[in-house]
């Protein structure tokens, strides 16, 4: 089991005096957070932390930064971004709690305030960590997807900076902004979130060199396709299982046109080749899978994907 510090008493400690204390006759909602703390930047929103007054806990405030405050588009983003995670309830899921304007008219909504390491932080500490406890983080990515794309979204987005262990043994799947959704008829808008110039807000380094979202981005999502579907995401989680089980990203490359070029046409060398670490053959094998350039040579579905996950892949070390 990963093992993490627990939340901070200020925010995990129950008393009688925030139990008890009187709710106030009027509710005005303007009124109703306070003690803001900014936790992360996105590359157009921002996440804090804040106390919702009424429930005395502390929580999760997502909004847009100011200079994207009155973008049309980025709210309708931020909109359904909160709506998607609100209906994806789901263990592996952040529960989400409102959607609402602030006293500006800007949109906003809370989640549940989460602690621990994401995925990348824990890759960062790599040799602290076996491939059973990874695996194990891993196989709960995969059901959050199972669940997603079974209710008609992809997410678009996996990679370990969204991927989150707690201190309970609780995995989460946070950061659904880019997910995309259909039509009852099966038709969806063509929209621009994964285009590879929107690609530059969030992955370059101010010396030029590429970082996080366009190492484990699709061909297909890098090329805009409109065809896009859930196929996109099993791309990803085997990029991120290629990172696991050998310590380097399956596409290189040190500025974004080198990794871009990579995802669409280099072939990785299979994880074994390069990890100082024994890989087992299935798992290898699971990740060049997901990993193909076309996606009807990937899994067809994540219940395929899990159905070998599940398997003793330790066991495949022994294989002749």
């Amino acid at each position: 089991m990963l093992e993490f510090p627990e939340p901070p008493k200020s925010y995990a400690s129950v008393f009688l005096e925030e139990t008890d204390k009187p709710l106030p006759q009027k509710i005005d909602p303007r009124t109703r957070y306070a003690f803001f703390s900014t936790i992360a930047t996105g590359g157009k929103s921002l996440i804090k932390s804040c106390k919702d007054l009424h429930l005395s806990r502390f929580i999760c405030y997502k909004t847009l930064k100011p200079e994207f405050a009155n973008d049309e588009i980025e709210q309708k983003r931020l909109i359904r971004e909160a709506r998607v995670t609100a209906m994806l309830q789901h263990p592996n899921t952040v529960p989400t709690y409102e959607l609402g304007r602030d006293a500006k008219g800007n949109p906003y909504f809370t989640m549940k305030l989460v602690h621990g390491y994401t995925l990348r932080e824990i890759l960062d500490y790599r040799e602290r960590y076996d491939l059973t406890q990874l695996m194990k983080v891993l196989l709960q990515v995969a059901y959050a997807l199972k669940y997603a794309h079974g209710h008609g979204v992809a997410h678009r987005d996996i990679k370990p900076e969204n991927i989150l262990a707690g201190p309970y043994g609780e995995v989460l799947l946070l950061d659904w902004g880019l997910a995309k959704v259909w039509h009852p008829d099966g038709t969806a808008v063509d929209d621009e979130e994964a285009a590879p110039s929107d690609i530059k807000d969030i992955t370059i380094t101010g010396q030029g060199k590429a970082q996080g979202t366009a190492h484990y981005m699709s061909p297909e999502q890098i090329n805009r396709d409109p065809a896009i579907d859930h196929r996109t995401d099993i791309f990803s989680l085997g990029a991120v299982l290629y990172e696991i089980l050998c310590g380097k990203c399956p596409a290189s490359g040190e500025k974004l046109h080198h990794v871009i070029d990579s995802v669409l046409n280099d072939i990785p060398p299979p994880p074994s080749e390069i990890s100082k670490q024994r890989v087992p053959p299935l798992l290898e094998q699971v990740a060049m899978r997901c990993l193909q350039k076309i996606p009807d040579d990937r899994f067809t579905s994540i219940d395929e994907l899990l159905l070998m996950l599940q398997q003793d892949w330790w066991a495949s070390l022994a294989s002749p």
